[in-house]
């Protein structure tokens, strides 16, 4: 049987690629993501781009990710704090909106690819909520999200991190859409924290 491919995200040329798709993103959105930009200010040929990305979105998705991973290091070294779970879980979300927010051309760009519901892209889009969820566990559990990767995820955890995750995309998905602001994401997502926690309190 032969050898799965490498995963493109960890090769230098499909990284420089991706980072070339942040640089255009940030500039113009989602509209300046065009493969032949991005394949020439990369300095790659198109063949060398489409062995490793089929469209834009597909781009997207893999910068989402990359950003993703950004985000999971910083959290690592600094958790967010909290006297209770409830605290930290809302300060970790605050922190993730305010990454996202820094930069929000690419940002309503990576959340349009991720949102159009592609099954070529399931796969990867899934990469993104599940870095997500594990750090909404370590945030859970207090503790910094590599250990999060050790100790296995209980069905609890693994329950109430999803719906958390599930509804900050979705909130995130209508800031794209001009439905909020950053004062009223934070605002929804400590009113969601303390409903959906409110049954786990004892647990954590």
């Amino acid at each position: 049987m032969a050898a799965d491919p490498p995963d493109p995200i960890l090769e230098d040329r499909a990284r420089r690629i991706i980072e070339t798709t942040i640089e255009l993103a940030e500039q113009g959105g989602f509209e300046a993501v065009r493969l032949r930009d991005v394949a020439a200010h990369a300095g790659v040929a198109m063949g060398t781009l489409y062995r490793r990305f089929h469209s834009k979105e597909d781009l997207l998705v893999a910068a989402l990710e990359l950003e993703t991973r950004a985000m999971a290091d910083r959290v690592e070294q600094r958790p967010p704090k909290g006297a209770g779970a409830s605290e930290r879980v809302v300060n970790f979300f605050v922190m993730a909106t305010r990454g996202m927010l820094r930069r929000p051309n690419l940002s309503r760009a990576m959340l349009r690819a991720s949102a159009a519901g592609e099954p070529a892209l399931a796969q990867k889009v899934e990469i993104f909520h599940d870095l997500m969820l594990k750090m909404v566990v370590g945030a859970l559990r207090g503790a910094p999200q590599r250990h999060t990767e050790i100790e296995p995820l209980s069905e609890r955890e693994r329950l109430l991190g999803e719906v958390l995750n599930q509804i900050w995309f979705a909130v995130m998905v209508g800031w794209s859409s001009g439905l909020q602001t950053q004062s009223s994401i934070n605002e929804r997502m400590r009113a969601s924290v303390e409903l959906v926690l409110d049954d786990a309190k004892s647990d954590f």
